[in-house]
């Protein structure tokens, strides 16, 4: 590495180098590859002025990529000769600051009095450029009649091709076919006028153009300086250092970030375009993170676009797929969001506290689910069995298999052990938990609450410490070359749960401390109860064993 010396900081849990000088953006060729946070990423679906990748983008390959972020540098360096100025992100630029002379005197005769000039006055004198065109030739013909030969053309071609055919007696034109209205000589001439008028006026077309371009050319310096003035240090801040991810500071959004869906009362913030779903399904898992995959459609405008939605605070219990919602871009236009995927990973450690239980009730669920279908099924299918019995169909009547005696003895006699080992070890237990304190058997619900729901805290907890957006961007097409790791804290930022003002109620009714008081023997009642049908039990099971 050069000589040049850095600055770091630590930028999302990671130490990263930071862009914050003139010199910086001058050395910034000499920068280690490896410290950069991103090599390459894609010119487009990103929130910067797609104008100002584009003139990044120096091979035109669609990807920006770290030279031509380095060269982009250097022109800003030799084209400024305060390159400070690029920090503030502005669409104008003093007059004094630009170095090239000729881009100099162009913005002087756009600034006039001023001395500054702006990307809104140069676009402006640019869409006012004119040219004294050239003539275009007159038509042949009448544009109806242009537009009736061209409709025309290939039908008429077909039939006269099919006519000399027909006359070597080699083809036979059917009965119904339309006949042309004029000669053959006639279709070919008409055909060769108003092709040679259409290349002469694609001739003077592109000449006009050319020229157009032309007068327009002198003012193109000047715009790209500018676009660049205003774009170039946020790519950097998203490029280098990701720091308009992290920073909550600023309210400037990543260049990622294509707006907020509002769905289940939360507004997820952190919300990318998706471009590829196939990379999507073989890269989004390793993020980690709870993502919801939707189609956003505006009705109005016809716009489409499919987004992955980072989820970082709440329950899931009403996520689905299927669910509606509504998706704002960074526009404010609103679409309709609809969930089609759903990529399932813990949200917080309270809720992996709850997903043991979620998941045995949808086992529960579905174990119903599926009882009561098979069991509607076996009563419909002996329904009709019995109907078709009494209509005399012989394939109905089947024999009922011979008991087995011999074979239902086995069976009886391994229940009956199981039953007896099952009712040992509840005697055994609720002896036990007869014996404790109120307080004992507090502790062990909380321990079994614990065993049950620990296991699934303890992976939640891991993996909430390894949330990385870097896989859903390498899903984009970036080169993402360092963790962009989500820490619990800082997801917290990128999702709001609604926050309801609290609403003061007059009641007349008992006072705090006598409440109090209820939900205490209330409680003192519970367990009394639990311990009296524990001492039932552990009777009842000790008489059981006895006989």
């Amino acid at each position: 590495m050069a000589n040049y010396k850095w600055s770091f900081a630590n930028v999302g849990g990671v130490t990263r180098v930071r862009i914050q000088s003139a010199e910086d953006i001058r050395h910034l060729g000499e920068l280690d590859k490896k410290m950069w946070t991103v090599l390459s990423c894609p010119t487009t679906g990103l929130e910067i002025c797609s104008d100002s990748l584009s003139l990044m983008d120096l091979d035109g390959d669609g990807q920006l990529r770290l030279k031509e972020v380095v060269a982009t540098a250097d022109y800003l360096c030799s084209a400024l000769k305060d390159p400070q100025s690029l920090f503030g992100q502005s669409d104008r630029i003093a007059l004094d600051n630009i170095a090239d002379e000729a881009v100099k005197a162009v913005a002087e005769k756009i600034a006039g009095e001023n001395k500054d000039v702006a990307l809104a006055d140069v676009q402006a004198t640019i869409d006012a450029v004119t040219i004294e065109a050239q003539p275009v030739p007159d038509a042949p013909f009448e544009a109806d009649v242009i537009a009736a030969y061209k409709e025309k053309q290939a039908e008429y071609a077909a039939y006269f091709e099919q006519e000399k055919l027909q006359k070597l007696g080699l083809a036979l034109i059917p009965e119904d076919a339309v006949k042309p209205g004029m000669k053959e000589k006639d279709f070919v001439a008409m055909g060769a006028k108003i092709a040679e008028w259409e290349a002469a006026k694609g001739a003077v077309e592109a000449a006009n153009a050319d020229a157009l371009a032309a007068a327009k050319a002198e003012f193109e310096p000047l715009r790209k300086l500018l676009l660049l003035h205003r774009d170039f240090y946020r790519l950097l801040r998203n490029f280098v250092t990701l720091e308009d991810f992290y920073d909550l500071d600023d309210a400037t959004i990543a260049s990622f970030q294509a707006g907020t869906l509002i769905i289940d009362q939360r507004a997820c913030h952190l919300c990318i375009r998706v471009n590829d779903m196939g990379k999507h399904d073989a890269q989004a898992p390793l993020s980690g993170i709870y993502l919801l995959y939707c189609n956003c459609v505006n009705k109005k405008t016809g716009k489409t676009m499919q987004i992955v939605a980072a989820v970082t605070q709440g329950e899931i219990k009403n996520l689905n797929v299927g669910k509606n919602a509504i998706f704002y871009d960074n526009d404010g236009l609103d679409y309709d969001a609809t969930v089609t995927k759903i990529i399932d990973n813990p949200i917080s450690i309270r809720q992996a506290f709850w997903t043991p239980y979620r998941k045995f009730g949808n086992w529960i669920q579905e174990k119903i689910n599926k009882s009561a279908a098979e069991k509607d099924a076996k009563a419909f299918d002996d329904m009709t069995a019995k109907a078709d019995a009494a209509a005399g169909d012989p394939a109905a009547a089947e024999k009922k298999p011979a008991f087995d005696i011999a074979k239902f003895a086995g069976i009886f006699a391994a229940i009956g052990m199981a039953l007896g080992m099952i009712g040992t070890a509840l005697v055994a237990l609720f002896s036990g938990l007869a014996t404790l304190h109120w307080w004992q058997l507090l502790l062990v619900f909380v321990g079994i609450l614990l065993l049950i729901s620990g296991p699934s805290m303890i992976m939640a907890w891991l993996k909430l410490r390894r949330r990385n957006l870097a896989p859903l961007l390498n899903a984009n097409g970036w080169a993402v070359n360092a963790e962009a790791i989500i820490s619990v804290p800082f997801g917290r930022t990128l999702t709001e749960q609604v926050a309801f003002p609290i609403i003061k109620i007059k009641k007349q009714g008992l006072k705090p401390w006598v409440k109090w008081l209820i939900v205490l023997c209330v409680i003192a009642v519970i367990l009394g109860i639990v311990c009296l049908v524990l001492h039932l039990l552990g009777f009842c099971f000790c008489c059981f064993s006895f006989h």
